[in-house]
């Protein structure tokens, strides 16, 4: 997967010293690779000159984590048993098809999730539980010390508010101090982040700025309180590839600069790939996967991960793409067992009436959902399960 070249004429974009993919410069090591399922793993390892090294304490903890909704149709069970820990500097990805509860578990650590909504679990933030706080104690947690950067930056702007406005209330919320001085720090995050002219920018609205610009007002709303977590809700969603890298670059930079962890949530693995240093795959409200990317992406033990990697186009493929058959489970009416059995080549009766827990497998700290992982051990391409039929033939 090559960048685009930037205006410097440097591989995505930036002059700095690197990027998300990897150094530049010579002997300079490849940039990261999308999964090649016809070749086997081209995923390079999140490097610590790419991502950082990830500290020794715990700043987020979230165990057990069940959210429902009520409906006239029954219960949505939007997020069951969702369990993981959050070091500083850490970046955490969680992948999974739309409906999986990536974005509602997340919703539910920043204690945005509706009234009706039912939240059983333990969310702790440097060891203070979140979901016994009371709601000015969660208001004043909230953008302070866990900031979310939403997936839509001009629906989650106000448009008839100025950015430098908007960005000023932000710090005003949590901090007393003059407005002259909250505009300043407003400023300088927006210079942060790579904003031309940012004093001039403050007067512009939303829908002044480009795609990529808007996205890069929310990562200096989010960090303009030095937050220690940064919940980042699919930030390159609708961007150019060449933006992508750059906000992605932006990411880390900021990262590194408040000592803050990230959660990030997407549906592109190459970003996971390029920026995580673990990932928690989900399907159906659970999590099926768990793990260091490097052993995710290279040692899937999960077929449903194995099926999201062999999905991806490999360059130079010229067959029909392989799609996962079938459709994700209504969250309302699961089936009994597994809830990926209706779609898994592996599938058994076991599966079917037992729904497996999430368990350690052959390498520390990787876990999977699945009865048959040893099956998927096994096999040279855990990706060629899911092979079509002419692909078969071949």
């Amino acid at each position: 997967m090559t960048l685009p070249l930037g205006p410097d004429g440097t591989e995505g974009g930036s002059s700095s010293g690197g990027s998300v993919y990897g150094l530049r410069g010579e002997g300079s090591p490849e940039l990261f690779q999308v999964y090649e399922p016809s070749e086997g793993a081209e995923l390079a390892p999140a490097r610590e000159s790419s991502v950082g090294t990830i500290g020794a304490e715990e700043v987020l903890k979230v165990e057990d984590l069940t959210v429902g909704f009520p409906t006239d149709d029954g219960l949505v069970r939007a997020v069951r048993g969702v369990s993981y820990t959050l070091h500083e500097r850490e970046v955490l990805g969680i992948v999974g098809e739309s409906g999986s509860g990536k974005s509602v578990s997340s919703m539910a650590v920043m204690g945005l999730l509706p009234k009706s909504a039912r939240i059983t679990g333990n969310i702790s933030f440097r060891g203070r539980n979140i979901l016994s706080m009371s709601r000015q104690e969660q208001r004043s947690l909230r953008g302070r010390k866990i900031a979310m950067i939403f997936q839509d930056p001009m629906t989650a702007m106000n448009p008839v508010y100025t950015i430098g406005f908007q960005l000023a209330e932000a710090v005003l919320s949590h901090e007393v101090m003059p407005k002259k001085a909250a505009l300043a720090r407003a400023e300088e995050m927006l210079n942060l982040v790579g904003i031309p002219q940012p004093k001039a920018r403050l007067n512009s609205y939303p829908h002044e700025f480009s795609g990529g610009m808007r996205q890069r007002a929310m990562i200096a709303m989010a960090v303009i309180n030095n937050p220690d977590v940064i919940i980042a809700d699919e930030p390159t969603t609708a961007l150019d590839v060449t933006v992508q890298a750059q906000i992605l670059e932006k990411l880390i930079e900021v990262k590194d600069a408040f000592n803050a962890a990230i959660v990030l949530i997407t549906h592109d693995l190459g970003v996971v790939a390029g920026m995580a240093h673990r990932t928690l795959v989900m399907y159906a409200g659970r999590p099926v996967e768990l793990g260091t990317t490097e052993d995710v992406f290279y040692h899937p033990r999960m077929p449903y991960t194995a099926g999201l990697l062999g999905s991806i186009p490999s360059a130079g493929d010229t067959g029909r793409l392989r799609p996962i058959t079938g459709a994700p489970p209504s969250l309302i009416n699961l089936p009994t067992g597994c809830p990926f059995s209706p779609r898994c080549p592996l599938a058994t009766d076991l599966c079917r009436t037992d729904e497996p827990e999430l368990r350690p497998t052959d390498a520390i700290d990787h876990s999977a959902a699945c009865h048959h992982w040893e099956q998927l051990a096994a096999a040279p391409d855990a990706t060629a399960f899911f092979r079509t039929e002419s692909e078969a033939r071949r």
